[in-house]
């Protein structure tokens, strides 16, 4: 029961991290964290990284004072800015807009096209949430919406692939195991893009895991 809980809470974690590129958005994925919130689970995200303000906004949804389609501008799940930054940090000025236009436009979805686009300074003002931050601003620019969907799969992909090889070569925590079930839908995703070597690994998790259970 305590690795269901667990896989619940990092399941809802993934999605509200992951909000701007699943289908529908906040609409979408609020009545999930309405349906699936408990007290065991929000305990759970008690002590997840960013679990906490997930919880903040769940709280508002149940009281009616967020939309059932939105979600409060403070608790946008923007990296560094979670913690209380300004979401106007996100703002950027032509210069930027333009570095950042052509970093997306001139992507090339391989590894050394993910690292040369992650190393670009445009990128890195926003840290390790640069998806998340990156994705916010791109909703409202319909012209880099579907090269920005190649930057996210590919990074998915490889991040996929690097963990997945992570989680089979060391001892298998509760916790790893409650994220990998969370994030099994992600794996048979992207682990496919890469042939069958991807196929082959995506068995060796599935596996991996089974033998935990």
């Amino acid at each position: 029961m305590k690795a269901k809980t667990r896989a619940t809470a990092q399941k809802l974690l993934n999605l509200y991290r992951q909000a701007h590129v699943i289908v529908g958005g906040w609409a979408a994925v609020n009545p999930v964290f309405l349906d699936e919130i408990n007290d065991n689970v929000a305990s759970e995200l008690q002590d997840l990284p960013t679990g906490k303000i997930l919880l903040r906004h769940i709280e508002n949804l149940k009281k009616g004072t967020t939309p059932i389609d939105s979600i409060d501008r403070e608790l946008l799940p923007y990296g560094g800015m979670m913690a209380g930054e300004s979401v106007a940090s996100l703002n950027l000025n032509d210069t930027q807009q333009s570095a950042l236009t052509d970093a997306i436009n001139e992507f090339i979805p391989t590894q050394q096209g993910l690292d040369a686009f992650i190393s670009k300074p445009i990128v890195q003002r926003f840290g390790e949430e640069w998806v998340n931050a990156i994705g916010a601003i791109v909703q409202t620019k319909s012209d880099l919406r579907e090269k920005w969907k190649s930057v996210v799969q590919t990074y998915n992909a490889y991040r996929l692939w690097d963990s997945a090889n992570n989680v089979i070569s060391t001892p298998l925590t509760e916790r790893v195991l409650a994220q990998v079930q969370a994030e099994m839908p992600e794996y048979e995703t992207y682990l496919p893009m890469f042939g069958d070597t991807g196929t082959e690994l995506l068995n060796k998790l599935r596996n991996f895991i089974s033998t935990a259970n």
